[in-house]
């Protein structure tokens, strides 16, 4: 028998089941027939990666500013390039 491949939807909704508090871990896994340790390896992936927005979230912002930066400094290289091309279109237009 294949093992059953969990989509991120049907696992986070497993783990805030257990979050909940309302039925015990052992009552859910039953449930949807998993061991514990799997819904305690998703619940611990799922606190980190919470956690880990929460602490990199400020950085995230720094990521996006650097980006931004980069993309203005292209953009300001190619409006003075289109602004040469431009002249030299016009002063070999005149002659």
């Amino acid at each position: 028998m294949k093992p059953r491949r969990w989509t991120a939807e049907e696992k986070l909704e497993i783990v805030l089941e257990g979050l909940r508090e309302r039925k015990s871990v052992a009552e859910i896994c039953r449930e949807h027939q998993i061991s514990q340790a799997l819904y305690y390896r998703w619940r611990d992936r799922f606190l980190e990666g919470g956690k880990r927005a929460l602490i990199d979230g400020a950085s995230d912002d720094n990521v996006y500013k650097a980006e931004i930066e980069k993309l203005q400094k292209i953009i300001g290289k190619q409006a003075i390039q289109i602004e040469i091309l431009k002249k030299t279109e016009e002063l070999l237009g005149k002659r």
